[in-house]
């Protein structure tokens, strides 16, 4: 008995340590109405979710110029993405290359 309560002080700092145990990864919405990417917004961390919604007539894209994403979005369509990693994402739409846009991504 003894030696369960001693170990738990320990169990209790590795569970702070462990991932899942800081706050919940938010979802954040880019609306992609009359041939133009709304605003990204300024707050999207490493791990959260861009959900991207075409509400356009018609099909659309998120592509990375990097590469690191292609999200495709048929009209009326809604699809999400986890960003996992930090940095500067500049984007296009690949049917419509003058629809274009950036995401930050902090740690």
């Amino acid at each position: 008995m003894r030696l369960a309560r001693a170990s738990l002080p320990a169990v209790a700092a590795l569970a702070l340590l462990l991932p899942g145990n800081g706050p919940p990864p938010r979802t954040h919405i880019v609306m992609i109405e009359q041939m133009h990417f709304g605003t990204v917004p300024s707050d999207i961390k490493v791990g959260d979710v861009v959900r991207w919604e075409n509400r356009d007539l018609f099909r659309h894209s998120a592509t990375a110029r990097d590469r690191s994403f292609d999200v495709d979005l048929p009209a009326g369509a809604s699809r999400t993405m986890v960003l996992r990693k930090a940095g500067a994402f500049a984007f296009y739409c690949k049917f419509h290359p003058g629809m274009t846009g950036s995401v930050t991504v902090r740690q």
